[in-house]
């Protein structure tokens, strides 16, 4: 079966990600894992519990869209760019989603690290969405 990793976070280009990942899906007739690294909540019970709701809450979607899901809360202590890799090596995906975030004209000279590190590495094409 063709399956599709998405790198998550609870942001504007997290949703955007999100939902090309899920329309790939359907396309590609591919499973979805859903990977979030967010470590913010480390330490922080109500955090973490937030973390939790806004998962469950991206599982919903993803099955209401008629996608079979796998939602991965990697706790490795990797950077999100190597969980994100190393997920994606393991059930050898066939296309890497990410979310990008704007920059300024600046910034946009420097692409973020996790994001370069992912498009450099990935072992399939990778697809990188920016929020509206």
């Amino acid at each position: 079966m063709p399956t599709v990793v998405l790198g998550y976070v609870p942001k504007p280009e997290g949703e955007a990600a999100l939902a090309a990942s899920i329309a790939e899906a359907r396309l590609r007739q591919a499973d979805l894992v859903v990977v979030n690294s967010h470590r913010a909540h480390r330490g922080d019970a109500d955090a973490h519990e937030r973390l939790q709701a806004e998962l469950d809450e991206v599982r919903a979607r993803v099955e209401g869209a008629g996608v079979a899901v796998d939602v991965r809360h990697p706790e490795t202590g990797l950077e999100a760019s190597d969980d994100l890799l190393n997920i994606a090596e393991e059930v050898a995906a066939d296309l890497v989603v990410i979310g990008l975030r704007r920059r300024t004209p600046v910034g946009k000279l420097i692409l973020g690290s996790n994001a370069q590190r992912i498009l450099l590495d990935a072992p399939c094409p990778v697809l990188a969405v920016k929020s509206d």
